[in-house]
């Protein structure tokens, strides 16, 4: 039986953004995450058929025809690792408010604090 595949869009100039999809390529013991950078044309198609705001501009989560923004994603996503890294999921008990402010907090300084690339990160191996 085939296992469906996660798709992560993310942010090919971010620093911080490359950083994360190094640490979950190492984690992703199975494969089921597939990565597109936010600046592709395959994320723009991902994007306009899913419907998600233009404004989000950091990682995005699509499983299951599921789209997940936000703090949502980065939890959604660690769920789907194994343990012990499946464990930070425990934070989906801190109110979305509060989650989502910290998370736009830190994607509003992270080109600031992480730096960017010059080019964008391709990986279209959906």
């Amino acid at each position: 039986m085939q296992q469906k595949k996660h798709i992560i869009l993310f942010d090919g100039i971010c620093n911080l953004c490359n950083g994360t999809v190094n640490f979950i390529l190492k984690r992703d013991k199975t494969k089921q995450f597939r990565f597109v950078t936010l600046q592709s044309d395959t994320g723009d198609e991902l994007i306009e058929q899913y419907k998600i705001a233009p404004e989000t501009d950091s990682v995005i989560l699509i499983t299951q025809n599921q789209v997940y923004i936000e703090s949502d994603a980065a939890i959604e996503i660690v769920r789907l690792l194994s343990a012990p890294w499946n464990w930070l999921s425990v934070f989906k008990i801190i109110p979305k408010k509060l989650r989502n402010g910290i998370y736009k907090w830190i994607a509003k300084n992270r080109y600031r604090w992480f730096g960017k690339r010059e080019t964008c990160r391709i990986m279209h191996n959906l």
